[in-house]
């Protein structure tokens, strides 16, 4: 006999009481809490590359850049998630006074999992995609030279680029910056 999971419904509030004192992160969706998988080192070290390579102040405009341990808030889809970076323009906005939980990236970036790149590209995108503030999703593979870039263009269509081959860069759009694949991929072993 097969046992079954019991989903339990847990408030936001409960959540973030819990995800205070767990040892692990946990994502949250409209009452379920998510356990995530951990990290490879290629996973880490994208994400590392890419933040150590982007610039804090362009042409006269602040940006913050966070990795993977501050939660962002999507009300629409009532979900607290760990991106593995975000990058927001101007001062970050808070849910309440919570200062660890943001509202209002203009980039998120995720490297991308074997166990989670269809989740990163579809439910986690369509979440993303309510946020007002957000301009730009990019995925990085950890496997091979390759980026999916998707660009806001209005509230219902994005733009999409495929961007392949070691010797190639990501150019953002939302953001006068650009760097190699030689940056983002330095130090990894496929």
């Amino acid at each position: 006999m097969v046992a079954q999971l019991q989903l339990k419904y847990y408030t936001p509030e409960k959540y973030l009481e819990l995800e205070e004192k767990s040892d692990t992160k946990n994502e949250y969706l409209d009452g379920e809490i998510i356990p995530m998988a951990g990290g490879t080192t290629n996973h880490n070290q994208i994400a590392i590359n890419f933040c150590r390579a982007f610039p804090l102040t362009i042409n006269d405009q602040d940006y913050y850049i966070y990795i993977n341990d501050v939660k962002l808030w999507i009300p629409d889809y009532r979900f607290y998630t760990y991106p593995d970076l975000m990058i927001i323009e101007g001062k970050p906005v808070y849910q309440s006074e919570n200062s660890y939980i943001v509202t209002n990236p203009k980039i998120v970036i995720e490297v991308l999992s074997n166990s989670t790149q269809n989740y990163d590209k579809t439910e986690k995108f369509r979440a993303y995609r309510s946020l007002p503030s957000l301009q730009e999703y990019i995925l990085i593979s950890q496997s091979s030279y390759y980026v999916e870039q998707f660009i806001k263009q209005t509230e219902q269509q994005w733009l999409f680029n495929a961007i392949e081959g070691e010797n190639n860069r990501l150019q953002l759009a939302s953001v006068d910056f650009s760097i190699s694949f030689s940056q983002i991929y330095q130090r990894i072993v496929f």
